[in-house]
């Protein structure tokens, strides 16, 4: 399953400076079980805006993530707070079949 969010730098901030942040909770965060990885992308027409997304095996996999936050992960969010707002979007289940271009995977 995918868990998308969206982030909003606030004024005065960089989405270097959040992204120097994820990166630190999301090396913690990807040793918990049915972490499958982390992206965070940055919108086409206001570098400003970017999309979190998660993956993970099931969704009770990132519910046990959550039931027991690691200090350090919790430590890292509270001190990148002030650098932006963050809007979840949603979990998405994976599709059930997906179509890719010739020779792709």
């Amino acid at each position: 399953m995918k868990y998308l969010f969206e982030v909003h730098i606030r004024d005065g901030h960089t989405a270097e400076e959040y992204a120097e942040a994820w990166v630190r909770a999301s090396e913690i965060i990807q040793q918990a079980p049915g972490a499958r990885g982390t992206a965070l992308h940055r919108k086409v027409d206001d570098p400003n805006v970017l999309i979190a997304i998660a993956e993970w095996d099931s969704k009770a996999h990132r519910d046990a993530m959550e039931e027991t936050p690691d200090p350090k992960v919790a430590e890292i969010i509270r001190g990148a707070s002030h650098l932006c707002d963050i809007r979840p979007i949603g979990e998405f289940e994976e599709p059930e079949w997906v179509v890719n271009p010739h020779g792709r995977d």
